[in-house]
């Protein structure tokens, strides 16, 4: 009996024992889970990293498209630059335009003469050996020639047939129109005159050209460059080449007239030089229509014909 219950006792050990068991064995395992939350968080990740290159994209996206608005902006605003100057170059180019069409306008619009001045009569002839008769006042009238020159600080001096070099001839050194010194005074027949010249080059270079013609209205009459002033080796030391302030006179320029004089002596001729030396008015590349005193040249028929002033007289 007492084995019996001891295997009974034993049996419901073992079935304590295996219940015991199957209660350990029936709880849920706990790893299960762990693996389900370790799986979700490798998900989460993924998600996580596919949103940070979708944000990464768009990023760039943006600055991509803001660097090409600047771009645009950047040509749009050098395109306008370009615009405006060109359009102030535009402008400058009418203004220019319109001052010039202003400055011919007023050109246009100076006035001009309105006719030639009645002619003084020339004066007649002084008896020979004296002076000449007195003149009429002259009336000053404008330049005719639009080409002419008028210098009113012209030393004027003469020489003659007495002083020339060689003495005793009337030799030139640029002949034109005359082969020896001449002429009656007239624009078609110009009387010879001299001017100073330079040697410094190894030739004579004159200070005004030959075949230029002066008109001098304290003889009334027309000269051409046919002869040179200052004689050697330097004359361009020489008064005649200087020609500024000749003698203290303020004078620009000096220039010597031919006035003859083989008929009447020596201090005659001097007399008759003296007389014209001054400071006076010579017109350059003259009108042809000035008055012209009459008689062949400053010296003629026993007389010194000078004196008639510096204004400038029409035929």
């Amino acid at each position: 009996m007492r084995r019996n219950n001891l295997l009974a006792a034993g049996m419901l050990s073992v079935l304590l024992a295996t219940s015991a068991c199957g209660s350990v064995t029936g709880v849920p395992n706990s790893s299960a889970p762990s693996s389900v939350s370790a799986n979700t968080g490798v998900e989460a990740s993924s998600t996580h990293d596919k949103s940070a290159d979708a944000v990464g994209t768009t990023q760039r996206a943006a600055a991509e498209k803001a660097e090409a608005a600047a771009a645009a902006e950047k040509a749009q605003a050098a395109e306008k630059a370009q615009e405006a100057e060109k359009t102030q170059a535009a402008d400058k180019a009418k203004e220019a335009e319109a001052a010039a069409a202003a400055a011919a306008e007023k050109k246009a619009a100076e006035p001009k003469p309105s006719g030639t001045p009645m002619a003084v009569p020339a004066p007649a002839a002084a008896p020979a050996g004296g002076a000449p008769a007195s003149k009429p006042a002259p009336a000053p009238v404008l330049p005719a020639s639009t080409s002419e020159r008028i210098v009113t600080t012209a030393y004027t001096t003469a020489y003659t047939w007495h002083d020339n070099t060689p003495a005793g001839s009337a030799t030139i050194s640029h002949p034109i129109l005359h082969k020896t010194a001449g002429g009656t005074g007239t624009y078609a027949d110009p009387i010879t005159i001299a001017v100073g010249h330079s040697k410094a080059t190894g030739q004579s270079v004159l200070d005004f050209p030959a075949g230029t013609r002066i008109y001098l209205p304290s003889v009334r009459r027309y000269f051409i460059v046919e002869d040179t002033c200052g004689d050697g080796n330097d004359p361009q030391g020489g008064p005649c080449h200087q020609g500024v302030n000749a003698n203290g006179t303020n004078s620009t320029i000096w220039i010597d007239m031919w006035i003859g004089g083989a008929s009447m002596s020596a201090s005659g001729a001097d007399n008759c030089a003296a007389k014209v030396t001054d400071v006076n008015t010579a017109v350059f590349d003259p009108a042809s229509n000035y008055a012209v005193a009459p008689g062949a040249g400053v010296i003629h028929d026993g007389i010194c014909d000078a004196g008639y002033g510096n204004a400038l007289v029409k035929q």
